[in-house]
């Protein structure tokens, strides 16, 4: 997932096409590697099995993902990033190397069962400014061509995820809904384009953003309690945003004349950390009541039954950017190791709750900490947490979120034991100068878990590894924590 833009009411939307449950193969979540200690791609394939997941988008085409996938039973959507959209878009033949290395050779020598091709990731966003406005449609058509060419076509289908403020309503109504102004005219080639070649459109849905965005946004109307006054659109309630912002798309391509056009949810969740709307609690109540929308097969009042979606996401990403906001590194259903955040019946095998992963390898138990001794207006400690935050995550200590009670003291042990563990435990990762000190006691405080991680598969990303360096830059942002017991929110 990338910054979700404007996202407001009826900007976003979601999509739906079939019966989720038994037409198109069953629960589908998206799987991100963006972590700098990724659990080992056959640990992840066997937690999706057990957690009676069926299909997966991916983001980009890993070979090690890919081969981990083979012959699992789970249908795969494999993606394309947005930077090698141009060099697909400008050569036929780059396609179909692409194709030939990332899909055929997959599906032939593998197993792997590659059902779709996501040729970007949310290239209209406004902020990306028009910079994949001329490349997305020549790219997907090239993608196609090759894909006809391998003789693949039947099989695996082209798509784009797109975020959904591609489209809006004038008004409250989802009947006044369009597609935006400035990319109509494309948006309606991309979709004749599709529908010519039986592959469906995936919209990306998030009514999180809806609440972030929108401190007026009524909390209600995010969820699917049947607490929030309904909005009439001639006749038909609509008691909650999902709804609301999906029927705006139908009608978007009703109106242009695709009201058949089959539709994918590709990513819809809530974020349990980083802000204070993002926990444990809503995470829960949003995503089961969903869930239990779709085992009952509701659909919205303009396309009945459950939708084709894949949840948004399994497994927290430590790496992420968090240029959109701090939840971006906390939109998962497990946490970076595998373990489950909150009870949740996805049906089926797993209606007693989540399965977490199995044999997972910590580091030692050991942690970081601020010395007892030190004192907190020593001219070292603000670029000393600076440093620590910059190159580690401490997205769990902004206000409202799991960390964001802590003391000055408990703030800046949760700094250095982050970069100490990202630093696989290395001895000069605690050698912040006179202020740090390892310690074997846990100093987790409630909710707020100073975590402890996992052996890493591959060498840590960043050069983490190497020696703490001198610390003699500005820290603004980390004297702000000092004194606010708070990581600044973006």
């Amino acid at each position: 997932m990338l910054s979700k833009g404007v996202a407001v009411f009826f900007v976003i939307g979601t999509l739906l096409y079939g019966n989720w449950w038994v037409c198109v193969g069953g629960i589908g979540v998206n799987w991100g590697t963006q972590a700098t200690h990724p659990l080992p791609p056959a640990t992840v394939v066997r937690l999706l099995r057990e957690n009676g997941f069926q299909k997966v988008k991916l983001f980009e085409a890993d070979a090690a993902i890919l081969k981990a996938l083979s012959r699992s039973g789970i249908q795969v959507m494999v993606g394309i990033p947005n930077d090698m959209l141009a060099s697909l878009a400008g050569s036929v033949e780059a396609a179909e190397r692409w194709v030939a290395q990332n899909v055929s050779s997959h599906v032939s020598s593998n197993g792997v069962d590659i059902r779709y091709v996501a040729v970007g990731n949310e290239p209209f966003l406004q902020t990306f400014n028009g910079t994949f406005l001329t490349t997305t449609l020549p790219a997907i058509q090239n993608v196609q061509s090759a894909l006809i060419k391998a003789g693949l076509a039947t099989q695996v289908k082209v798509t784009v995820p797109l975020n959904a403020d591609v489209y809006q309503s004038t008004s409250n109504l989802p009947s006044e809904g369009d597609f935006r102004p400035d990319i109509r005219d494309l948006m309606l080639q991309i979709v004749k384009f599709l529908s010519d070649n039986q592959a469906p459109l995936t919209i990306n849905i998030y009514p999180f953003i809806s609440l972030y965005n929108d401190p007026n946004f009524p909390v209600e109307f995010a969820f699917f309690d049947g607490a929030s006054a309904p909005i009439n659109d001639n006749g038909r309630a609509y008691d909650n945003v999902l709804d609301a912002n999906h029927d705006t798309l139908v009608w978007a391509l009703q109106k242009n004349g695709f009201g058949n056009m089959p539709i994918i949810v590709g990513e819809i969740g809530w974020p349990t950390d980083g802000d204070k709307n993002a926990n444990l609690q809503y995470a829960r109540r949003f995503n089961q009541g969903f869930l239990n929308r779709q085992k009952a097969g509701k659909g919205t009042p303009m396309r009945p039954g459950s939708m084709d979606v894949y949840l948004f996401s399994l497994i927290d990403e430590d790496a992420k950017s968090i240029q959109p906001g701090n939840f971006e590194r906390h939109w998962g259903l497990f946490y970076f190791d595998g373990q489950a955040k909150y009870g949740l019946s996805l049906g089926g095998t797993n209606a007693n709750g989540l399965v977490p992963a199995k044999e997972v390898r910590y580091l030692a138990r050991k942690w970081c900490v601020l010395s007892p001794s030190a004192n907190l207006d020593d001219p070292q400690m603000a670029p000393s947490v600076s440093y620590a935050c910059s190159h580690a995550d401490c997205t769990s200590l902004g206000y409202g979120s799991s960390c964001g009670n802590l003391d000055a003291r408990q703030n800046i042990s949760y700094a250095f034991n982050s970069y100490y563990q990202i630093s696989d435990q290395l001895d000069s990762a605690c050698k912040f100068p006179g202020l740090s000190v390892i310690s074997n006691t846990d100093p987790s405080v409630g909710d707020c878990k100073f975590r402890i991680m996992i052996q890493a598969e591959t060498p840590v990303a960043g050069g983490s590894k190497a020696s703490v360096a001198p610390l003699t830059q500005p820290a603004e942002l980390m004297l702000l924590l000092l004194l606010m017991c708070s990581y600044i929110v973006l």
